[in-house]
């Protein structure tokens, strides 16, 4: 408790001094106004919805004694939470809290906290803070939260041109010249060891997480808001002087175990070897049918994100071409046109293949690949059947 407590006051009392070493900076840039105004940036965490960091502004008022962190990335956590973020209709808005409240969650779950100083004219400074305090204010502070294109890190991000100056104001260059990076592959790279999560995003997320990202897109990542602003000029100056104010806990878990990859391979196996073995097909009708039970739900649950909800990342999620929602019926009951079917859904399934080499969607192929051959299998062996019971009639 004492450490903690230290910290704190360390963070805090660091924040200070870098204000101090501000003031021949603000000097030559005639501010009077007694403002200083800074982007934080906190580092990734160990729970799913703290790997990606987080972003707020931070502003503090010499003269009125005020140091506030205002945070675009608050929401009331009521009884209808989860059917509203299924949905893609919770909303977030904009809070502000005591600086010192706000850096205390982030020593206590030992996570990296950067400060970025802005170094601007006073009458720039100010029009940041009432952009902020207009912001803030009941009637404007709400907005619907999209994970990638309207989040705490782009609202942030949004913050600087729309109060400075779209014309004077430029962030610094993020992306390499001909980046062709998309926002799926940069999500993979930030759930890296939690396989389940990103294995599941992966499918959940259609093809407008393939787009190739333009250098301020990236900036819905907190870590690459940072880095654009590290590099912002406003009327060509330099606009950014850094500060740590925590260091790095350690949140990379260094060789995790594949799990999705260890259970669809499992379950590959035992549905291969079920339909190709005669003393195991009891194995293979039971395999059959739960994966297309669990490729059915799927489906439907695709469909749903896509068309049912305001989720933008989820639409035209073209993985419903190998996950029908038809299995589902088909889990149970086999129809007289079964052979048809299976046919139909082979070609779906390639067809979605081809779409993964051709960059419409990406397909987490490592853990997905053992699910789509055993579905091939079980196609195969529904045609088989189905062409003997034909002939057999006939």
């Amino acid at each position: 408790m004492i450490r903690k407590y230290l910290s704190l006051f360390l963070c805090v009392f660091l924040s200070f001094f870098a204000a101090k070493s501000e003031i021949a900076m603000v000097t030559r840039l005639q501010d009077s106004s007694h403002l200083r105004v800074s982007l934080i940036t906190c580092g990734v965490g160990d729970e799913l919805y703290a790997s990606f960091g987080h972003t707020a502004i931070r502003v503090i008022d010499s003269v009125r004694g005020v140091d506030v962190a205002y945070n675009y990335g608050t929401f009331s956590f009521g009884e209808d939470f989860y059917p509203k973020f299924v949905r893609g209709k919770l909303m977030y808005y904009l809070s502000y809290e005591s600086y010192p409240s706000f850096i205390g969650t982030y020593i206590e779950e030992s996570r990296k906290v950067e400060e970025q100083v802005l170094i601007l004219p006073g009458d720039k400074k100010r029009e940041i803070y009432e952009f902020l305090q207009n912001n803030a204010l009941p009637s404007n502070r709400e907005y619907k939260y999209d994970f990638l294109f309207d989040n705490c890190a782009t609202r942030v991000r949004d913050v600087f041109p729309d109060a400075l100056g779209r014309g004077e104001f430029r962030f610094g260059q993020v992306l390499a010249n001909g980046s062709k990076i998309t926002f799926r592959q940069m999500i993979d790279h930030y759930l890296r060891n939690k396989h389940w999560e990103r294995f599941g995003i992966d499918l959940a997320l259609g093809s407008p997480i393939d787009a190739i990202m333009a250098n301020e897109d990236v900036m819905f990542l907190p870590d690459y808001l940072r880095d654009g602003i590290a590099g912002a000029t406003l009327g060509g100056r330099a606009i950014a002087a850094p500060v740590v104010l925590l260091k790095d806990g350690s949140h990379e878990a260094e060789g995790t175990l594949n799990q999705p990859l260890l259970v669809t391979s499992l379950m590959a196996l035992l549905t291969i070897l079920g339909l190709t073995i005669p003393a195991l097909r009891p194995l293979g009708r039971v395999m059959s049918s739960l994966l297309l039970f669990i490729s059915g739900f799927l489906g439907l649950f695709f469909v749903f994100m896509w068309l049912g909800t305001d989720h933008q990342s989820c639409q035209n999620n073209y993985n419903v071409l190998w996950a029908l929602p038809t299995n589902l019926l088909l889990a149970f009951r086999r129809p007289r046109g079964a052979g048809k079917y299976a046919i139909i859904a082979i070609a779906l399934l390639l067809l979605s293949l081809v779409l993964h080499l051709l960059k419409v969607q990406g397909l987490p192929l490592l853990e997905l690949g053992p699910v789509l051959l055993s579905l091939v299998f079980i196609y195969g062996t529904i045609y088989k059947r189905s062409t003997a019971i034909n002939k057999a009639r006939q």
